[in-house]
Order: structure tokens, then C-alpha cells, then sequence
């Protein structure tokens, strides 16, 4: 499960990050604690290569009603080309979404207990995602939505939980945007846990549970620092 997530680096140092061609469209603030229906920064496989924001929460084009998206937040690469809701995204519409950590909560302790996770250089990840288009029946109106991909965990995340996101390398995230149509035995490798990224984590302050709380707060270690992993 991966359902929060951190974007504090600005649009610009993105585009640099990953080498974009521009933006389309960009959050307006830092986000500290970015939840489920809100708007994520993406790139998607049209070939033009520009940072663009859809909404979290995958809605697939035949869908009758947007709350199934509620339910596609993440999608598992290990069935992921089996899945209804995602095989035909991950054939044609595949992006990254651009993060700079994500939050987990460690389940054998009560209350659970929150971690941020996030690459030891502070800079931004490109986790693998999916993407459609959906427009509703009633209102006409056309949503842009994305869910993150998930996989097993690294040595890092076992501890704390048995999901994570899958992290593309630059190799990677070249094969992922490719804008022809890819079959499922050229993508499903690139679906693992990524043990070469290097990355910590900290445990952080139970501000984070509610998605109300968006401040930085929410990112701050702990005063202990034996929290910190790596």
C-alpha cells in the first residue's frame, strides 16, 4: 500500500531532475502530506515528455462512477496485467509519478506508527504508474487520473511493511514512457523491489494520520534518532 506521499521540490527542479521538455501543469505548493483523490505531479507516455498533474486514484475509461477510483489508488505489478481496471493502461498508458518520499505505517506496533521514507540525497523518485482518461456520464467533465504500481519490499521497507512502490531507474523510466504499445513481458521485469537506490527512512509524528494535515510537520523526525533507517 502506498497512500501518502511527499512532493516538496518545485516544478522546475523537477523538469531538471528528470530532463522534461516543460510543464503543464503544476501543484502550487509543496505538499507534505499528499493523499487519494488529489493531484499528483506525473509524466505520461505521449512522447512530449512534460510534467503534467493528474488525480490520485486510477479511473478506468469504462467505469460508470468516479469513486472507483477511490479503490485504484495502487495497482500490484505482480497482476497487474491480469487486472481489468489495469491491463489495457499498461499496455498504452504508462507514466511516472514524481515524489519526493512516501509514507508508511509500521503494523505490529499499536497505534501504528508512521515512517516517511525517502531517498538519502532528499532529491525526487519516479515511481511507476498508470494513467486514464474519464469522462462522466452525467456532467460530461473529463478527469486525468493516475494510480502507483506497488511490489514487494526491499530490505529496507520489510521491517516496517510487506508493500512499497516501485521505484524506476533511468533505464527504466525510458522503457516506461515509451509511447507505443508494450506487452507485459517487456514491463513486468521492471516491476521489483529497487535495492539500489539509496534510500532512509525516520519515524514522524502521528500529525501525519489525518490527510487534513498538509504542513511540514508532518515530515519532521521524531526526537529520537535512534528512528532512523537506512
Amino acid at each position: 500500500m502506498c497512500g501518502r506521499v511527499t512532493i516538496q521540490t518545485p516544478a522546475l527542479a523537477i523538469a531538471r531532475e528528470f530532463a522534461l521538455t516543460g510543464i503543464r501543469t503544476a501543484l502550487e505548493r509543496p505538499r507534505y502530506n499528499l493523499a487519494p483523490t488529489q493531484l499528483m505531479p506525473v509524466v505520461i507516455n505521449d512522447g512530449a515528455r512534460m510534467l503534467d498533474a493528474f488525480r490520485w486514484g486510477l479511473i478506468p475509461s469504462w467505469a460508470k462512477e468516479a469513486s472507483i477510483g477511490n479503490k485504484l489508488i495502487n495497482a500490484r505489478g505482480e497482476t497487474v496485467a491480469e487486472k481489468p481496471s489495469f491491463r489495457s493502461a499498461l499496455k498504452r498508458r504508462r507514466c511516472l509519478v514524481l515524489v519526493d518520499g512516501w509514507f508508511e505505517w509500521k503494523q505490529s506496533t499499536k497505534p501504528k506508527t508512521p515512517y516517511l521514507f525517502r531517498r538519502k540525497d532528499g532529491r525526487p523518485m519516479a515511481f511507476a504508474g498508470l494513467w486514464e482518461e474519464w469522462n462522466a456520464p452525467d456532467t460530461g467533465e473529463l478527469l486525468r487520473t493516475c494510480t502507483v504500481i506497488t511490489t514487494g519490499p526491499n530490505q529496507l521497507m520489510a521491517p516496517i511493511h510487506d508493500r512499497m512502490p516501485v521505484i524506476l531507474p533511468p533505464q527504466a523510466q525510458e522503457v516506461w514512457l515509451r509511447p507505443e504499445p508494450q506487452e507485459a513481458t517487456v514491463l513486468q521485469p521492471l516491476l521489483v523491489p529497487n535495492e539500489d537506490e539509496p534510500l532512509e527512512a525516520w519515524e514522524v509524528g502521528r500529525v501525519v494520520n489525518s490527510p487534513t494535515n498538509d504542513v511540514p510537520a508532518c515530515v519532521e523526525r521524531v526526537a529520537s534518532q535512534a528512528t532512523l533507517l537506512s
